[in-house]
């Protein structure tokens, strides 16, 4: 598996296995992202999904997941 090292964590590791979304962010995240804080977006994508009560199929709502995924995954800190 690759390694890289990670955007946001800045920690060498392994690389994502797959790019689950394809366009820019998606794009982006896949190359620099880590499967650690990769994992860790995903978590926070499903309470987000909860508490919001998002209807995927709504534009809408997947436009605000993507900005979440933005700022969580390169403007926030680490969470250790």
């Amino acid at each position: 598996m690759p390694t890289i090292t990670c955007a946001r964590c800045g920690l060498l590791r392994d690389q994502q296995l797959i790019q689950l979304f394809k366009n820019d962010i998606g794009q982006r995240a896949f190359e620099t992202i880590c499967a650690d804080c990769w994992g860790e977006w995903l978590k926070h994508q499903q309470a987000l999904i909860n508490h919001y009560s998002l209807n995927l199929r709504e534009p809408k709502a997947k436009e605000f997941l993507f900005q979440q995924m933005e700022q969580f995954l390169f403007t926030s800190a680490p969470q250790s």
